[in-house]
């Protein structure tokens, strides 16, 4: 792969995993812990923090698209580059707007069961991030 596009499609493919692993993995677990954060005040953070994370990576995956294109890489590059992106694109098509339905009802003051969507989003992101990190180093060693 050329080292210009490769470079930058390496950076943009960790930044993007640091990204989800921080949001996902860290922050929206943690701010449930904190003391008051009602599900309610927990949802609206949320959903502020995934519109602009998902902004974000919307963009990074453009940035990752264009330099696995621009840099002429090897074809198992190109595959692994589908897989987030694919990821990312069901996350936002498909389930995000349930989760966003559900959340517009307990927002609402509805009592509500746990939601399936939000494990059916978790597992999505455990996927993207080992796409990501797989993708990155493969795209290193290109």
């Amino acid at each position: 792969m050329n080292p210009g596009p490769a470079a930058v499609a390496v950076a943009a493919t960790f930044v993007w995993l640091g990204m989800v692993l921080a949001i996902s993995f860290l922050e929206a677990p943690l701010k449930f812990r904190a003391p008051d954060v009602t599900l309610r005040i927990g949802l609206g953070i949320g959903r502020l923090v995934y519109r602009a994370l998902n902004r974000v990576e919307a963009v990074l995956a453009v940035v990752v698209i264009t330099a696995v294109a621009l840099g002429r890489p090897p074809a198992s590059v190109v595959s692994l580059t589908a897989v987030p992106v694919l990821l990312l694109t069901a996350q936002l098509t498909a389930v995000r707007p349930a989760l966003n339905r559900r959340s517009d009802r307990v927002l609402a003051g509805e009592e509500l069961p746990r939601s399936r969507a939000h494990l059916l989003y978790a597992a999505a992101e455990s996927l993207k991030a080992l796409a990501l990190l797989t993708l990155g180093i493969a795209t290193l060693a290109a």
